[in-house]
């Protein structure tokens, strides 16, 4: 950590960073929408995300958006790569070193509610670790007894809802349930997943917020919906699907995460 700190510091300067945006599946392309941006491979990073996973940005970007200094991970590291589901904490850590205090993530999600449809965004109010693994296992303190009632800012959401009717994008809010991947879900735990209260599903996310509120960072999070769940649609789920319809949700995201930054 303290090694990649000092790159970034080295490359960014040590000007206070105070938001942190993570970019999901087909949304690599929002990293645009910085100005002043200095761009650091992961590669020159030591613990920042060295994954493959195609469809994700392999760069730190680090300049302007909404008049405010933000960092931008244009990928993340998945426990489906590796089995570590504290893969993340090297580059969270690091944010939180820089200053990070709000942690923004974006994802790829497959829904499971008939009114939120590929092409949509779903905003994340809650979610359901399915998974089973955490990425505090390991940690020795107390804190990593973390509270995660609230854990997607109440604050933040009731301004998202605010920005998207201001500029006309349809937004529901609901529960993201975190399955480990690979493999898609089948109609099976899809039905399953419904019956539990999930409005959507995917493949990352949740370590990052459990992380972030362990470094006590705010946490908001959006989905850009690709596909409905396992069954409930005449689709052929693939990542490549993923990658294509995740674009049309990142045109509506490069409107509204500008104007949530703006409004920190």
């Amino acid at each position: 950590m303290a090694k990649a700190l000092k790159t970034i510091r080295k490359l960014a300067g040590d000007s206070v960073i105070e938001t942190a945006l993570i970019l999901g599946s087909g949304l690599s392309d929002i990293g645009e929408l910085v100005a002043d941006k200095i761009t650091i491979p992961f590669s020159e990073l030591k613990g920042f995300p060295q994954g493959g996973v195609s469809g994700h940005g392999k760069d730190l970007i680090i300049g302007e958006m909404g008049g405010k200094r933000i960092a931008i991970l244009t990928g993340r590291q998945h426990y489906y790569e590796h089995g570590d589901p504290a893969a993340m904490r090297p580059a969270l850590e690091t944010l939180c070193e820089l200053g990070v205090k709000t942690l923004m993530l974006t994802n790829a999600a497959g829904s499971l509610d008939t009114d939120v449809t590929p092409g949509n965004l779903m905003l994340v109010a809650d979610h359901i670790n399915h998974a089973g693994v955490n990425p505090l296992i390991g940690e020795e303190t107390d804190a990593r007894f973390v509270n995660l009632v609230d854990a997607y800012d109440p604050g933040l959401r009731a301004n998202t809802h605010a920005i998207a009717a201001r500029l006309e994008i349809a937004l529901k809010e609901g529960v993201y349930m975190w399955f480990s991947g690979p493999s898609f879900e089948t109609p099976a735990e899809i039905r399953m997943a419904q019956a539990l209260g999930a409005n959507a599903v995917g493949m990352s996310t949740v370590p990052e917020v459990i992380l972030a509120r362990f470094f006590g960072m705010k946490v908001w999070a959006c989905s850009s919906i690709t596909n409905m769940g396992a069954g409930m649609a005449q689709e052929a789920i693939s990542h490549t699907q993923t990658k294509e319809v995740a674009k049309l949700g990142a045109e509506k995201l490069k409107r509204l995460i500008p104007a949530l930054v703006e409004e920190l």
